[in-house]
């Protein structure tokens, strides 16, 4: 299936200043097939060995980190010839070595010529245990799940594809239930490589749905091995806790919610692993609307969203017919698939910094603030139709923003102070 990142991988293999590459990301989000089909399409050959199954990459780095001795050996244990700029050499599970990650700042200085490719789970590679990190050495990539642009050309719907990357509205209005159909869709499969195939061999929902959920028993597998046993109840009741608190319309994170007393420092540690696994985005809060940005981001409130929408309503016990049929995807559920949809677009697409902002002394909230260059972006996220945007209208007026966004189930409309982009469109964006 084809994925975005794959243009990315080719600047990279291009890239004068190139360096050892490590490719991130949750589990199963497709990094070992796109880093062999990247090898297999671009190189004359491909040295592929998982660090986790080949017993002889055990101690590779036991005796040191001399290139020249571990390009042999990795050349006898695949097999393959490997030439300079003519092979890719793949690691996988890379953090299953000792000395694996510290290996490539080596490569770095000493091999610049060979091309080098390294993935592992975002857990694996934040807990790596290494007495070093190769900083300023390697160059970073994350996957993530695949988004609705990618979904629509892995099901065969690339010609619907191309009128929003066109931005045809003319085109596009009259075709929009055919949109919303593969949005309901996209809803319940989500981004993950193995549901989206699966959909695309047989559409059978119920297999989808064991797909995704023994997805998250992986990833609460993955965490276990590692976490302390004192962090794992708070971890279950993170992950089960978050579709209830993204129902609520001021969709901050309580703690309070989680058990009676529950404090912020009670669960820090939890949330944390979490992001490392990958199963979490955490938007914090700025506590004033300027730029950077970063500069007024405030960690003690924020918001958290599930990785892949089809994660979602596995943790949410969606119904199918409730997502594929009736509105209720729409109406009931309001802002938790909608905006969990677009925050997973924004960080797939573009792995933008993304914020949200509220005012303690108004209503006014602001679902999500991007930075882009010299630009602060507000995006506005509506499930339905209704077209009020009180929030948005009032910042754009009282900041300096040219420019505010609304994605919404309504058609492409252009204001002076607002652009409104149908949620099937944000592709576009």
């Amino acid at each position: 299936m084809y994925r975005t990142i794959i243009e990315d991988l080719k600047r990279w293999k291009s890239s004068k200043r190139r360096k050892p590459l490590i490719l991130s990301g949750a589990r199963q989000t497709g990094k070992t097939y796109i880093l062999k089909y990247f090898g297999k399409t671009c190189y004359k050959n491909c040295v592929y060995i998982n660090c986790e199954n080949e017993k002889d990459m055990k101690d590779i780095f036991s005796q040191d980190y001399n290139v020249k001795r571990v390009l042999n050996m990795l050349s006898a244990i695949s097999g393959e010839k490997i030439e300079k700029n003519e092979t890719l050499i793949f690691l996988d599970e890379i953090q299953e070595i000792r000395g694996g990650l510290t290996s490539l700042k080596y490569f770095c200085e000493d091999a610049p010529d060979y091309h080098i490719v390294v993935a592992g789970s975002l857990l694996g590679i934040a807990l790596h245990g290494e007495t070093s990190f190769p900083v300023g050495k390697v160059d970073m990539m994350t996957l993530y799940p695949m988004t609705f642009n990618e979904f629509m050309i892995a099901i065969g719907q690339e010609p619907l594809l191309d009128f929003v990357k066109s931005k045809d509205w003319m085109s596009i209005t009259p075709l929009r239930n055919r949109y919303i159909e593969y949005l309901r869709q996209y809803y319940f499969v989500g981004g993950m490589p193995e549901a989206v195939a699966a959909f695309i061999e047989n559409a059978d929902f119920l297999e989808i749905r064991t797909i995704q959920t023994n997805i998250i028993t992986a990833y609460k597998t993955d965490i276990s091995k590692h976490a302390p046993k004192s962090e794992i109840q708070r971890i279950e009741l993170v992950i089960n806790n978050i579709p209830s608190q993204l129902a609520k319309e001021n969709k901050k994170f309580v703690f309070g919610a989680l058990k009676q007393g529950a404090r912020a420092r009670d669960f820090e540690i939890a949330i944390r692993w979490l992001q490392d696994c990958g199963i979490v985005h955490k938007v914090c809060k700025v506590s004033k609307p300027d730029m950077p940005l970063t500069f007024y981001e405030d960690q003690s409130a924020f918001k958290l969203y599930f990785c892949d929408c089809g994660l979602l309503g596995v943790i949410m016990h969606a119904p199918v017919n409730q997502i594929l049929i009736s509105n209720n995807i729409f109406t009931e559920y309001k802002g938790a698939f909608t905006e969990n949809f677009v925050l997973q677009q924004l960080k797939a697409d573009k792995n933008l910094e993304v914020f949200y902002y509220a005012n303690e002394k108004s209503t006014l909230e602001i679902d999500f603030l991007v930075q882009r260059d010299d630009q602060m972006i507000p995006i506005e996220v509506k499930a339905e139709e209704n077209l009020k945007a009180k929030s948005l209208k009032s910042f754009v007026a009282k900041n300096a923003v040219t420019h505010g966004i609304r994605f919404s189930m309504s058609n492409y409309m252009e204001h002076e102070w607002m652009t409104n982009i149908p949620l099937y469109a944000i592709g576009g964006f």
